[in-house]
């Protein structure tokens, strides 16, 4: 892992890439709106504050919205994380979220199964079918030398319209309304982690364990050390002897598992029909949250918070001002651009290196100085 004494500077360059990005929003509030303290008040408090009569209090059914609609966007960072760390612009997630969420949606519709596994069958079939699907990108760039990014986002939309294919002319429900499938049987369905109807769902602690999972596989094996290696240097990795290609389908492979994982608990989760016309936009949020992340999987959920939490407030000021909810993406820009900016601090991350190192030069000469006396 990076220098422990680096982990301040990167603390300090991701909050005013935050700030300077909430500032980006707030500009835009003033200029758009009406009442733009009362929408900014919306956006930055009230998704966990509901203030009535002029009384404040915690909101908590707000919170457990915020932790349930980090459950596919914890899946989709942990992908590009691996992906990224590995130095492919894989950007696949977004279309295999979606074909995985029907997958997961089939097989709770067709395979009966009266126990609680069936759940975890569904999902367990939208990862593998995830993981195949990304092994297109992966070995036409291994095998053909062609970029992933372009493959991969073209893919999204392969996926996306075979899965409106497949939905409306063999599984749609014609005696509904809209287009959707038939419902999914009961033991298909991820119950509600706590009572009162809530969409905070058992994904959320799956999520949660696969992120400890993806850490350990990251920095504590022989393979996520390949991985690290390969996207820092990959023409000395595979002079070192490391299986270069090899490592780059398996890493893009397990981008594309949790991935699928992701959709099928989701769909599972929240909904009792498959009924997405579009793509979701998991995906395109899981790239936010690995570069906020800085492609480590522990920061992860606090990215996929993050985000939540912005999404919901935009939702509110939406709802209850003149504030378009797509501020959010606009916020989203502005945080990817001054992540993505190298030259971001780049003087202040130049001070940090120097002052570390004359310490470690100067801990180098009292060690000498000692040994000589």
């Amino acid at each position: 892992m990076k220098d422990k004494r680096m982990f301040g500077f990167e603390l300090v360059r991701g909050a005013a890439a935050i700030l300077l990005a909430l500032g980006v929003g707030t500009i835009f509030i003033f200029l758009s709106s009406d009442e733009p303290f009362t929408a900014l008040r919306y956006l930055l408090i009230g998704p966990l504050i509901s203030i009535k009569g002029g009384l404040a209090s915690f909101n908590t059914q707000g919170f457990y919205t915020i932790l349930a609609a980090m459950i596919p966007t914890i899946f989709t960072g942990l992908a590009v994380c691996v992906m990224f760390s590995s130095n492919q612009f894989n950007l696949a997630g977004e279309g295999i979220v979606m074909v995985g969420g029907f997958v997961a949606a089939l097989a709770g519709i067709y395979i009966h199964m009266n126990t609680g596994w069936h759940a975890v069958l569904c999902v367990l079939i939208a990862a593998i079918i995830g993981g195949l699907i990304m092994l297109i990108p992966a070995l036409l760039k291994v095998k053909l030398g062609a970029s992933e990014m372009v493959t991969s986002l073209m893919l999204n939309y392969v996926c996306m319209y075979l899965v409106l294919h497949f939905l409306n002319y063999n599984f749609a429900d014609r005696s509904k309304g809209s287009t959707q499938t038939f419902p999914f049987a009961q033991t298909a369905r991820i119950g509600s982690l706590v009572p009162g109807g809530s969409k905070l769902t058992w994904g959320f602690l799956v999520a949660l364990v696969f992120v400890g999972i993806i850490a350990l596989l990251m920095y504590r094996t022989r393979w996520g050390y390949a991985i690290r290696m390969i996207g820092i240097n990959q023409a000395f990795s595979k002079y070192s002897g490391m299986k270069v290609g090899g490592t780059i389908v398996l890493a893009q492979v397990v981008g594309g598992v949790l991935s699928g994982m992701g959709g099928g608990i989701e769909v599972l989760g929240r909904y009792s029909t498959f009924l997405w016309k579009e793509l979701p936009g998991y995906g395109w949020t899981g790239v936010t949250i690995a570069i906020l992340a800085k492609n480590n999987p522990l920061l992860v959920p606090l990215a996929a918070f993050f985000i939540a939490y912005l999404n919901k407030g935009c939702q509110l000021m939406a709802t209850y001002c003149d504030v378009p909810s797509e501020m959010i993406d606009i916020i989203q820009a502005a945080i990817f651009l001054f992540f993505a900016a190298e030259q971001f601090l780049a003087g202040y991350r130049q001070k940090i290196v120097v002052k570390n190192t004359r310490a470690d030069l100067a801990k180098v000469a009292a060690t000498n100085e000692g040994g000589a006396e």
